[in-house]
């Protein structure tokens, strides 16, 4: 088949099967477009409770981090080794950075939704919640 006859075939077929907007093609059926529900805004509750939900988690991770400072305070590495002492100080560092680092993601999430809580209860409908 040349590339003139291959163009013109695909041409046709685009063509027939663009020209029936319809949907009434035998062929086509009805599962291949699904419907999409509208979508929901949310309102203040789900704000207030995402809100507390990352304050809980927050107040969880501080109370983790506190353990995990005064455990590692409590215990000094007793390698040694010096490559074994560097390697537990940065294994020690990263575990308290990222506690801590949990412990404030948490609790700006937390603040952020409570405030977006309190301006949808303020502005009411029209605020552009999503």
């Amino acid at each position: 088949m040349s590339r003139s006859e291959m163009s013109s075939s695909d041409k046709s077929r685009s063509d027939t099967s663009s020209s029936d907007p319809s949907g009434s093609d035998p062929s086509s059926s009805d599962s291949e477009t699904p419907e999409v529900p509208p979508k929901r805004k949310k309102g203040p509750l789900s704000f207030l409770s995402g809100s507390l939900t990352s304050l809980l988690m927050g107040w969880i991770s501080l109370g983790l981090s506190k353990g995990m400072v005064t455990y590692f305070a409590n215990r000094p590495p007793t390698f040694s080794s010096a490559t074994a002492v560097s390697i537990a100080s940065a294994l020690k560092t990263l575990l308290i950075g990222m506690s801590f680092l949990a412990t404030f993601s948490f609790s700006f999430v937390g603040i952020g939704l409570f405030l977006v809580f309190l301006r949808s209860l303020f502005t009411g409908k029209e605020a552009d919640a999503v």
